[in-house]
């Protein structure tokens, strides 16, 4: 998978979601995690986060919008249940991108939507928890910009082999030998 991705949180006040967030973002390979006027409790790594994710990933703590620093070509994507936002499902994925999500019982500010270049939601009834959704959107990130196979029509495992972008041995083999 090229390119790279982080994600973060406006507003977070609970440590075990931010704690299951930061969890999640390094198994999923987030190039690094962050906040943005977080609460003053959880400036430091949870208990709830038992991947001790920072000792794998940087964790940016920004106090304000205003100072976020992120890298050059990188796109913020606000992960918002609002009607204008884009359906996860449909959402095409930039390379480098920023995800930033709400905090519980909130919304991102407008300040944060507005600094956004995409917004997205995914296609619940009402809202859920804050580092579930992270979760999912990884989750789609990976399945859509990873390399598998095509899911099939019919229950079961894919039919078609994965496509892959590096070329193996075995992938460019003639399937007849000459003579």
């Amino acid at each position: 998978m090229r390119g790279y991705f982080a994600i973060g949180a406006e507003g977070i006040s609970k440590p075990m979601n931010l704690g299951n967030l930061m969890r999640s973002a390094h198994a999923f390979g987030a190039s690094f995690f962050f906040t943005v006027d977080a609460h003053q409790r959880i400036l430091s790594a949870p208990k709830s986060d038992t991947s001790n994710s920072t000792e794998h990933l940087p964790l940016f703590h920004w106090p304000s919008i205003a100072a976020m620093d992120l890298p050059q070509d990188c796109k913020l994507v606000g992960v918002e249940l609002t009607e204008d936002a884009v359906d996860l499902p449909s959402f095409g994925h930039p390379a480098r991108a920023a995800y930033v999500l709400g905090p519980e019982q909130g919304s991102l500010s407008p300040e944060m939507v507005a600094r956004c270049s995409h917004t997205i939601k995914i296609p619940t009834r009402f809202c859920i928890n804050v580092a579930m959704a992270g979760a999912i959107v990884m989750y789609d990130r990976y399945r859509m910009l990873g390399q598998f196979a095509p899911r099939p029509v019919r229950s079961g495992a894919p039919t078609e082999a994965r496509e892959a972008s590096r070329k193996t041995r075995r992938d460019i083999r003639p399937s007849r030998l000459p003579g």
